[in-house]
């Protein structure tokens, strides 16, 4: 894939997940974990934020380095969420439970992915 298109992907899903928090909100504040000041709503109103942010300087030439790497400091910031995910949902139907799961391991490479985007 070439490292154009490639930027353009990662871009595009952190902005349509940036778009999602704020569409769907309910499900992202009940990933915040508890540890955190403040009101869920407002966690998943900053994360939509960043991830807004994120997907539009990985989408520009110019900003493209930094934001991929905002982007991997990102997907690493938000793995306790996904640990919350995975915990909480234990008692949901199978296939839920085995998708809060196998977003744990799917982060390694978000990572790499937008290392990689950063490198080019």
């Amino acid at each position: 894939m070439s490292a154009d298109r490639s930027a353009r992907l990662l871009s595009g899903l952190l902005l349509t997940a940036g778009v999602a928090h704020f569409a769907m909100p309910r499900p992202f504040d009940a990933t915040i974990p508890r540890s955190l000041p403040g009101r869920p709503r407002t966690w998943t109103q900053l994360s939509g934020v960043a991830e807004l942010a994120i997907g539009a300087a990985v989408a520009h030439p110019r900003t493209r380095r930094a934001g991929a790497l905002a982007a991997a400091g990102f997907f690493t910031a938000v793995f306790p969420a996904n640990v919350k995910m995975a915990v909480d949902w234990q008692d949901k139907p199978a296939p839920q439970r085995a998708a809060a799961i196998a977003r744990l391991p799917l982060q390694v490479p978000l990572v790499l992915w937008a290392l990689r985007v950063g490198r080019r």
